[in-house]
């Protein structure tokens, strides 16, 4: 059992690493944020302390238990959304603070210390490059509702086509006197708002929603 100053200190540094990587994920609104992941990277910290106390080195079947309950929380993050898994990086990200829990409590402080230096930087850093790629790919869905005619929803298709955007066909319903469609449509932000902006002007159309 490690004496209680290194406890000590060992509790201290869970609480920075955990802080530092919830401090993000509380900046940005998710789900798992600023307190959730300090007690994750604590709870999985004091699991491998105990562990270690117990039999005198880490116990294989507690550590995989670990995994496994960690495994569990980010399955409760992740969820669909318009065509979109969101909740992933989240979910990863218990996953990791778990870990360094674990790294923390056998004393590898360096490699910890590295491992939330690279965290940080993708959580920080290639947000920027996952919103350019945002903007130069973007994916919405689009569903349009307007009186029946033959070409109705094959105008849209075509309109797609003029603003370069890609579609694919979600579904179509036609009732008595309207039709209404959904598509997948990916492209560029600019070209997704030139065509939304063209939609908002059209007086034919009843509903709109993307």
């Amino acid at each position: 059992m490690p004496s209680f100053e290194t406890l000590l200190f060992r509790l201290f540094f869970v609480i920075v690493i955990g802080g530092l990587i919830g401090f993000e994920r509380e900046y940005r609104s998710k789900s798992a944020g600023f307190r959730t992941i300090i007690l994750i990277c604590l709870g999985s910290f004091l699991f491998t302390t105990f562990s270690i106390s117990i039999s005198g080195s880490t116990n294989d079947r507690i550590a995989s238990n670990i995994v496994t309950g960690i495994g569990f929380l980010g399955a409760g993050v992740i969820f669909t959304a318009n065509n979109k898994v969101n909740g992933l990086t989240t979910a990863a990200t218990i996953w990791i603070a778990a870990a360094l829990g674990m790294g923390i409590a056998s004393g590898n402080y360096l490699l910890v210390l590295l491992s939330t230096f690279l965290v940080l930087i993708f959580l920080y850093i290639f947000t920027f490059l996952e919103n350019w790629i945002d903007k130069i790919n973007l994916s919405r869905v689009y569903k349009i509702v307007v009186p029946y005619n033959a070409d109705a929803l094959k105008n849209f298709e075509n309109l797609f086509k003029d603003y370069k955007l890609k579609y694919k066909i979600d579904k179509q319903i036609k009732n008595e006197h309207y039709i209404s469609g959904s598509w997948l449509v990916t492209g560029p932000a600019k070209a997704h708002a030139g065509f939304i902006d063209k939609i908002l002007n059209d007086s034919t159309i009843k509903e709109f929603e993307y």
